[in-house]
């Protein structure tokens, strides 16, 4: 940096440029596919650089005078004395025609961490920089071509878990956030004009009838705002859900876990005790990505062993959002599972199993709790039970929600909460002008949610999470 400067404007180290506004000029390259073997690689450039970079690096098979945008050629890349690197497909996305509204490079070579290497290694020698995390999908952000919701958006889709994820990833990608946020700015902006004619004007409008026309309107846009907020919903959406299989010895939770995964996948024996560690498979029940693990045995034992055992089943109930607790219908209660039963709560389903024999279990004695009749041996009972997971699980509100990142659910929670209090305020008989305070707060805070006012500190908190490619 210079003596007057108060930022370094290029790394010593990696000779990239550090400004905001000088990086945001540079050409910048990265291989966009994962690592690893596979039967195509994607290297990607994206800046004013991308037309030179093509006719420097690559050599089509059929010589054009222009390439044309969103046209692959076939040809090769080329090291700068003419020896080919490798046989690819090219092409040039014309700005603002492209994902960055730049113009934007995409090469696609054969599979392999070598070939990929090799050329991004031949584009950065060509003038690109190296990439951040993220850097596509911000520059796209920058330039204008999305909002900040469906950025993060992008991230989401990539590490979507399972279908429902998928889906909700998609909407949001679509504009679902967006489009929400924007119809409530734009009332709450009618609302606060509201505000600011009263104020200016107190001898033509009423300040009581104000109030009460402010205070509704209020009221609707944080009871809208609520009914899209579940964090839990939200949470399980996006990382997964946890379903323990808990009970005492040879109650049939290995074979119910086979069940539902419909695979042998726990060992199923007569001797009590199988079971010894919690065993995890990962399933996806009408699209929401759910871990179900069968656990030890929980009953009273002096095995070293087993002890073991069952202290890791406790732990796995403790952290579960589901709690399948499976009893025997053709047994009485026992000790064991009476004490299982007093440490039941809202998360727990009674499966009532091997209800294919006779039964000597009296259902009246169980807890008030959601239970399902089934046999795991012959599969009946099992759709009931699937439905009744997802029914704990709120996978429908999941699905049906607006907010599903947790930034988004943060910043809409605290917006609710000043709509809230402006709705308190008015009650208790605060002047309008005094009241409004905390609409301009939710206000901004509606507006973080789409980037409007992000700081660079968001956006690097954000965008640094992302792959290096995208």
């Amino acid at each position: 940096p210079s003596a007057t400067a108060t930022m370094c404007i290029w790394c010593s180290r990696c000779a990239q440029p550090t400004d905001p506004v000088r990086r945001q000029r540079a050409t910048i390259a990265a291989v966009s596919t994962a690592q690893g073997e596979g039967g195509i690689a994607i290297v990607r450039v994206s800046g004013k650089l991308s037309r030179h970079i093509l006719r420097s690096v690559f050599r089509p098979a059929v010589i054009e005078a222009e390439y044309e945008s969103h046209r692959m050629y076939y040809g090769h890349v080329v090291e700068e004395n003419g020896e080919i690197v490798d046989e690819v497909m090219a092409v040039i996305m014309i700005a603002p025609h492209s994902y960055t509204r730049e113009d934007v490079l995409e090469i696609h070579c054969h599979g392999g961490t070598a070939c990929s290497e090799a050329i991004l290694n031949r584009v950065l020698r060509a003038g690109a920089q190296m990439a951040e995390p993220g850097e596509f999908t911000k520059r796209a952000f920058l330039n204008g071509r999305i909002d900040l919701s469906r950025a993060e958006a992008v991230m989401q889709l990539i590490g979507a878990r399972g279908e429902a994820a998928r889906r909700a990833s998609l909407r949001q990608l679509g504009g679902g956030v967006s489009s929400f946020v924007g119809d409530l700015s734009k009332r709450l902006t009618d609302v606060l004009s509201t505000v600011e004619a009263a104020t200016d004007f107190p001898e033509e409008m009423e300040e009581p009838l104000v109030a009460g026309a402010v205070c509704e309107a209020v009221c609707e846009i944080a009871e809208e705002i609520e009914e899209k907020l579940d964090p839990r919903a939200a949470r399980i959406l996006r990382e997964g859900a946890s379903v323990v299989l808990a009970g005492r010895p040879n109650v049939g939770k290995s074979s119910l876990l086979n069940a539902l995964v419909r695979q042998e996948r726990a060992i199923v024996t007569d001797i009590p005790g199988t079971t010894r560690d919690v065993l995890t498979e990962r399933v996806e029940l009408n699209g929401l990505y759910v871990e179900l693990s069968d656990t030890a045995g929980i009953r009273e034992t002096g095995d070293k062993i087993e002890i073991l055992g069952v202290r890791r089943a406790r732990g796995a109930l403790s952290r579960a959002d589901v709690v399948l607790l499976v009893l025997d219908l053709s047994e009485p209660l026992t000790a064991d599972d009476r004490a299982l039963l007093r440490d039941a709560d809202e998360r727990y389903v009674l499966c009532l199993n091997k209800a294919d024999l006779p039964p000597r279990l009296g259902e009246s004695s169980l807890p008030n709790l959601d239970r399902v009749r089934l046999s795991a041996k012959s599969g009946a009972g099992v759709k009931a039970l699937t439905a009744m997971i997802l029914k704990k699980l709120g996978a429908s509100s999941a699905v049906e929600g607006i907010f599903t990142a947790k930034r988004h659910i943060e910043l809409a929670k605290k917006a609710a909460e000043h709509l809230r209090a402006c709705e308190a305020a008015l009650k208790g008989g605060i002047p309008v002008d005094q009241a409004a305070d905390d609409l301009w707060r939710a206000q901004k805070l509606l507006a973080q949610i789409t980037g409007q006012n992000a700081t660079e500190d968001v956006l690097d908190a954000i965008f640094r999470n992302f792959c290096v490619g995208k």
